[in-house]
């Protein structure tokens, strides 16, 4: 039951995730400070929320995991660093693919470097889901940008898996904690190169842009995050990988009904692939570990 709940989460915040793109087509500002002001407001709102529940962080496990913390929440800036510098240099399509790759790459690592032992069944699903993320992205049709922004986007995935690994390992530092400090470190890595980006700027949105980031700092970051980085703690990799591709798949499908942007027959093909893939392999059955042999009488 803890486990379905915990699925449900994972999925709830990679919905939203897939719907930010849909509302910062409305955020008058740069890319950069919204993801700074979304680390800063998702951290404050996870600190304020502890406290109107009337607990503290739990100031020894954070000690014991400082290290490990500060490497995930500055990986988890330089993922969007590297992921927004991807965009400027090739196309979202080629961007996001390239960031894409890291679910696939933690399943191919994760028997080494995480002990985890992997589910064989499910493996030709994940990589039916990444033939059907090819197919949304659009990369055959239009091509497939200039080295430098796959280089870019391919650094973003290296600190998305970075980021994953990690929070395997922090499964002793509560979820709320972990949260509130990987966004609040996120942000901090985030402010030099928003500085350097737009020296002396001055943030001017209008009042819908205003409640847009607000809401992106509360709803797809504070509570999403908690969600999100439940699921990739607790989850198997294989599970982590492939319900993580319904997130470019619904800001597909947001984009097409809601922006009325076109989309390709390629496209739809691969958004139904990423979501009968998701379906097929989460409805299998969970494997148990064999019984010991009875003893001889």
């Amino acid at each position: 039951m803890k486990s379905a709940a915990e699925r449900m989460k994972y999925v709830i915040a990679v919905i939203l995730y897939g719907t930010v793109g849909m509302f910062l087509r409305h955020v008058q500002a740069p890319s950069e400070l919204v993801a700074l002001f979304r680390g800063v407001i998702g951290a404050l709102f996870i600190f304020l929320y502890q406290r109107f529940r009337g607990q503290k962080p739990d100031r020894e496990a954070i000690r014991k995991a400082l290290p490990m913390l500060i490497l995930s929440g500055v990986s988890l800036g330089l993922n969007w660093i590297f992921l927004f510098a991807a965009y400027m240099q090739t196309s979202v399509a080629v961007a996001s693919l390239c960031n894409y790759l890291a679910p696939a790459v933690v399943i191919l690592i994760a028997p080494a470097v995480l002990r985890e032992r992997l589910d064989l069944r499910k493996i030709p699903f994940v990589l039916l889901a990444l033939a059907g993320i090819v197919l949304v992205s659009g990369v055959l049709e239009h091509g497939g940008g200039n080295p430098a922004g796959v280089l870019l986007g391919l650094a973003a995935a290296f600190f998305f898996v970075v980021l994953v690994i990690c929070n395997r390992r922090l499964g002793a530092v509560p979820a709320l904690d972990r949260s509130m400090l990987q966004l609040a470190i996120c942000a901090a890595t985030i402010l030099p190169y928003t500085l350097i980006r737009h020296p002396g700027a001055v943030l001017e949105p209008d009042l819908l842009s205003w409640g847009i980031i607000l809401m992106l700092g509360v709803l797809h970051t504070g509570i999403a995050y908690i969600f999100y980085f439940r699921g990739m703690n607790s989850l198997p990799v294989q599970t982590f990988a492939i319900l993580g591709y319904l997130e470019p798949v619904v800001s597909v499908l947001c984009s097409v009904l809601f922006l009325q942007e076109p989309l390709s027959l390629p496209g739809w093909i691969g958004a139904v692939l990423v979501l009968a893939s998701t379906a097929i392999s989460e409805s299998l059955p969970e494997k148990t570990a064999p019984s010991p042999p009875k003893a001889s009488s």
